[in-house]
């Protein structure tokens, strides 16, 4: 923490952490260019502002202070002064200011012909994940997320977004310095679990519980899909784990057609069978050919 605001040491304080903040090693690859360019801001501002004569010269001459001509601060300058020659609020160097010249900053700016010290930084790029939904990814829809626990957003979920898909939202990210432009925001999906339905890709798949008479004797069943219900024809014989395939019932793609949606078979007996049903069981197993300690071998 730094010490208080008339502290000799506050200056010094603030610029590392701006430092730590902004150095290039800390930043991912893609951020590095406009860190260092940042960077080197910072330590030029600490520059100035931590000799007094460095401080006059770019108060007066602003981003030509390092000519080492001969100066002599205006009539009337003195640290601190409101007006020309006086610092905009710089956000993180706001604080940093004021404990070097003892009064508010916020007064005065460089505008390109009077003296004064502006420094203008882009805003910080934001990264955040969006938690989706299979049926989002099949129907679309909008989120609404909280970014920096203050501001909310709707964002629509594109047709053919995938788990790990990185949405760019231009200029939602931290607000810019100085009047720099803000950031962007980055989303990264995130498909949260489902408690049928599995993704593959562009393909859905989701488990189709038969009855063993269903899956030995063929049926025509009613099967619930994230598009609604169908009717589902079973072959005889039907064996568990078997896929049946329902084209273009799978996730949509960029491109405007569908994955596919697989029903994998899972064969069911019932747990708590009545009298009839065991006694149909008990005749299966009298007429079956197969050996009754061995395993099914299909």
């Amino acid at each position: 923490m730094c010490p208080g605001r008339r502290s000799p040491r506050r200056s010094s304080c603030a610029y590392r952490k701006l430092a730590r903040k902004h150095h290039p090693d800390l930043k991912p690859a893609a951020e590095r260019h406009q860190a260092t360019e940042t960077f080197k801001e910072i330590n030029e501002a600490y520059e100035v502002l931590a000799d007094p004569e460095k401080r006059k010269k770019y108060d007066s001459l602003g981003a030509s202070w390092k000519g080492g001509m001969d100066y002599s601060p205006p009539p009337g300058w003195e640290p601190g002064a409101a007006g020309p020659g006086g610092f905009e609020d710089l956000g993180d160097f706001s604080d940093f200011f004021a404990s070097i010249f003892g009064g508010a900053p916020g007064r005065g700016g460089r505008d390109g012909r009077q003296g004064g010290f502006r420094v203008t930084m882009p805003g910080q790029d934001v990264e955040a994940e969006l938690p989706v939904t299979v049926e989002e990814l099949l129907h679309g829809g909008k989120r609404r997320i909280t970014i920096d626990g203050s501001r909310s957003l709707d964002v629509e979920v594109p047709v053919g977004a995938r788990d790990d898909t990185v949405l760019r939202l231009a200029g939602q990210g931290s607000p810019g310095i100085g009047g720099g432009p803000p950031g962007d925001l980055f989303l990264r999906v995130r498909l949260q679990p489902h408690l049928r339905i599995r993704v593959d890709d562009d393909d859905l798949e989701t488990d189709l519980p038969l009855w063993a008479w269903q899956a030995a004797l063929g049926a025509e069943v009613r099967f619930d899909t994230p598009d609604g219900s169908v009717k589902l024809k079973i072959p005889p014989g039907t064996q568990g784990g078997g896929r049946l395939r329902l084209r273009g019932r799978g996730l949509p793609r960029r491109t405007g057609s569908r994955g596919d949606l697989y029903a994998v078979i899972k064969i069911v007996n019932p747990a708590s069978p009545s009298t009839a049903e065991r006694e149909a069981f008990e005749a299966l197993k009298r007429a079956s050919t197969a050996a009754p300690d061995r395993t099914a071998d299909v």
